[in-house]
This record gives structure tokens, C-alpha cells and sequence, in this order.
């Protein structure tokens, strides 16, 4: 029988996905690139991979590949008619575009897609101001910040079980949330035991989910913990509650 840290071994390896330069999906920046370019045009200050992608968190069974428009901060346009124009152009060049949260989502041979425009606050930061369709208003961003927060975290595979587990079993939790989640609940864990943290991490959500509040290192007015409703933290707690009494074999496949 497979042991506990093969399994779980085997399970990071089959769920792994390829980040490096020459990663295959890298090559839908390239494909959706001239439809951003018309859209955006000289407003476009850079287009790149962020998300869990670029931070190092990325497992298969979610989106493989985010894609993030930073644009000037001289465009008027309002947020939202930013995000609205995207979204037809998209449309228009034949995806099948979603309206999600800050993003839109599309396919692209195959692989899942997020794109997510955004306008620098000034003309040499990396604070950006995005349009949020859940609260129909504004928030404040830096991807930079979320990368060096959650890939220099040090629990990259504890937050890739966690997510493994979530798309398994069809939980409702947004990425960002859930690492800020998981790096918070294993504060002065030890680095690298990562079967005793996954324990600490489920006990967390069980105990905690409901309470525990995350805020956005870049952005203080942004509760990362209220974009779940109490009734999908009470979900996520009670199956988090059956994975501690569950083997492993069955909670990570």
C-alpha cells in the first residue's frame, strides 16, 4: 500500500502544472495578445501571467493560466466601461466569455483562462484599480504584492493540497483567499512538514473559517475574507471537518 507521504507525493506531482518559460500554456498570452492590443492599443502598459500561475500555486482542475492588462493611468474611461469593452472584444474575436468577479473568463485551445484589466493608480507604481462586478464599484490591487506575499510564503504545497481538496469536492473558495487563509493559519507552523500542516489547515477551516478575518496586503480596506457568503464558509468548515476524519487516499486523488 502506498504510504501517506507518497501518496500525497504522487498527488503534487499528478496536479502539478508547468509554470516554466516554455510552458505550453504560456502560449495563449501569445494567441489572445492581438485582440488585447486592438482593444487596449497605446493604453496598454503590460500584459502578463499573474494569479496562481505566477505565483507558484497553480493545480490542474482550475484555471491554468491568468492574464493580467495593466493600463495607463492617463485612460479615462471609467472602470467599468474598461471591463465592458474587454469583455466584447472578446466576444467579438468568437470566445466564449464569462463575467466573473474582477475577471472575465475564456477558453483557449483548451486551457482555462482569466483576464483581468487594470489601471495603474499612477504612472510608475503598481497599484492598480480594478472594477468589481459583486459589489459594482472599485477595489485596489498590486499583483506584484500578492506574488511576493504567496510564492515567498513558503507553503506553496500546503495551499496546492488545499486546492486539490476544494476542486475535488466542488467547494466554492476563491485562490487568493484560500492562500492568504492557509499562510495565515500556519503562522509559526515549521516550514516543509507539509502532512502536519495540511491537519493544522483543515482543523483552521473547521474551527475558523466563519471569523477569521483576511485582509488584502495590498489594499486595507479590502476583506478578502467577505467575498464567501456564511452559508459557503459553513460548507467549507463541515467538509474540511470530514477530510480530518477521512485518509488521505480519499480527501487528495
Amino acid at each position: 500500500m502506498v504510504g501517506i507521504d507518497e501518496h500525497i507525493r504522487m498527488v503534487l506531482a499528478r496536479h502539478a502544472v508547468d509554470t516554466g518559460l516554455y510552458s505550453p500554456v504560456r502560449g495563449v498570452q501569445a494567441m489572445i495578445d492581438p485582440v488585447l492590443r486592438r482593444w487596449g492599443s497605446q493604453y496598454i502598459v503590460d500584459i502578463r501571467p499573474s494569479g496562481s500561475f505566477a505565483k507558484g500555486t497553480a493545480v490542474h482542475g482550475g484555471t491554468d493560466i491568468d492574464i493580467f492588462i495593466s493600463l495607463t493611468s492617463t485612460l479615462s474611461d471609467t472602470l467599468q466601461s474598461i471591463y465592458d469593452t474587454l469583455f466584447n472584444a472578446l466576444s467579438q474575436a468568437g470566445y466564449v466569455a464569462r463575467r466573473q468577479n474582477v475577471s472575465i473568463g475564456i477558453a483557449v485551445g483548451g486551457w482555462k483562462v482569466d483576464v483581468t484589466p487594470g489601471r495603474r493608480q499612477d504612472q510608475y507604481g503598481n497599484y492598480h484599480s480594478l472594477w468589481s462586478n459583486k459589489t459594482s464599484s472599485w477595489l485596489q490591487t498590486n499583483i506584484n504584492e500578492h506574488i511576493r506575499v504567496v510564492s515567498g510564503s513558503g507553503r506553496i504545497n500546503e495551499i496546492r493540497l488545499i486546492k486539490i481538496w476544494r476542486n475535488r469536492f466542488g467547494l466554492d473558495w476563491p485562490s487568493f483567499y484560500l492562500e492568504l487563509f492557509v499562510i495565515n493559519a500556519l503562522k509559526g507552523a515549521r516550514v516543509g512538514a507539509v502532512q502536519d500542516n495540511v491537519v493544522t489547515a483543515f482543523r483552521a477551516i473547521d474551527q475558523s473559517i466563519a471569523t477569521r478575518r483576511l485582509i488584502d496586503p495590498s489594499n486595507t480596506n479590502n476583506a478578502v475574507s467577505a467575498t464567501l457568503t456564511a452559508d459557503a464558509k459553513a460548507a467549507l468548515s463541515v467538509a474540511a471537518r470530514s477530510a480530518l476524519s477521512s485518509s488521505w487516499e480519499n480527501v487528495f486523488q
